[in-house]
C-alpha cells in the first residue's frame, strides 16, 4: 500500500481544525466487535489536502469526518475508503504526524497499521473532482481483503 508521512507544522495545525468539530467520532479498543466498524461520509471539503505537502491530495474539510479513539494492545489497525469517485484519505496519528494516501486499490485509499499506537486519530476523506458519498472502513484486518 502506497502512503507518505509528514511531520504537523504550524500552518498545518491551521489548515486541519481540532476534532471538537468532527462529524462523527467513536472510542474502540483492541478486539472492538464487529470488525469493521464502518461510517458513511460526503468526500471533499474546502481545503485543499496538497497543502500538506508530500502525496497529499484531493480536497478536504476544515475539520476531520470521523476521530476515532483508540485503544491498542499492540496489534494492527487500517483505515480504508469505498466509493464510486476518486477520493483520498488523510490521517492525523496519535504521533501528531500526517498519512496521506490515494489510490491503494483503485480509486479507493487505504493506510494501517502493523502495530498501531493507542491515541485518537483524526480522518478526513477527500475529493479528487466532485464531492461523492463513501464509507469510511475502520478495522484491524485487512481493508481490501488480501
Amino acid at each position: 500500500m502506497k502512503s507518505v508521512f509528514l511531520i504537523a507544522g504550524a500552518s498545518v495545525l491551521a489548515l486541519c481544525a481540532s476534532s471538537a468539530s468532527a462529524q462523527q467520532t467513536v472510542s474502540l479498543s483492541a478486539g472492538f466487535v464487529p470488525d469493521p466498524v464502518t461510517f458513511d461520509v460526503i468526500s471533499g471539503g474546502s481545503n485543499d489536502a496538497s497543502d500538506l505537502g508530500g502525496s497529499c491530495v484531493g480536497m478536504i474539510a476544515s475539520s476531520p469526518d470521523v476521530v476515532v479513539n483508540y485503544r491498542s494492545n499492540g496489534g494492527p489497525l487500517s483505515f480504508g475508503v469505498f466509493a464510486d469517485g476518486d477520493t483520498t484519505l488523510v490521517i492525523n496519528g496519535p504521533d501528531g504526524r500526517y498519512y496521506c494516501n490515494d489510490d491503494a486499490q483503485g480509486l479507493n485509499p487505504a493506510f494501517g497499521w502493523d502495530s498501531a499506537p493507542s491515541g485518537q486519530y483524526d480522518i478526513w476523506v477527500g475529493a479528487i473532482g466532485e464531492p461523492v458519498s463513501s464509507t469510511l472502513v475502520v478495522t484491524e484486518g485487512s481493508v481490501f481483503g488480501d
